[in-house]
């Protein structure tokens, strides 16, 4: 899988942590950075990753701060982006399989980082499910389209 990662400075250690872990996992990865640890305003990296995923350059986007909420803010504003904030595995693995979520915030003040890999890779091999869920996402979409140009 092709996937998109970035931080802020709050995130960065987890963010290098988890770029070694998803690319031990064989995926390939695009880190847009930050490369230091160095203050940086979480939506210039936000914006990197969320516009990859909504204009299908990568599969699926990750993107860390402190608590991830900043993150997925400035995803959701780009088309075709459905980011979501997960604390635990259930979170991340309902995230995919109703929302089909392709971006992932995770807040690095919150979760430690064994936690933090356990959802991620969760969220990637969780599927989304269909049936129910693709006719209320499809009523997203349409919400989308209205107000997103």
């Amino acid at each position: 899988m092709k996937i998109a990662v970035a931080s802020d400075h709050a995130g960065f250690r987890l963010k290098v942590e988890l770029v070694d872990f998803l690319r031990s996992k064989g995926h390939e990865v695009i880190d847009l950075g930050p490369y230091e640890d160095t203050k940086v305003d979480y939506p210039d990296y936000a914006r990197l990753v969320a516009s990859k995923v909504g204009q299908k350059e990568v599969d699926r986007g990750v993107l860390i701060c402190g608590t991830g909420l900043g993150m997925a803010v400035v995803a959701n504003k780009f088309k075709g982006v459905r980011a979501v904030v997960a604390l635990n595995e259930f979170m991340a693995r309902q995230s995919r399989g109703h929302l089909d979520a392709n971006v992932l915030c995770l807040g690095a003040r919150v979760l430690g980082d064994e936690l933090a890999k356990a959802i991620l890779e969760v969220w990637l091999e969780a599927g989304f499910d269909g049936g129910r869920h693709a006719l209320r996402l499809e009523k997203v979409q349409k919400i989308e389209e209205e107000n997103l140009r």
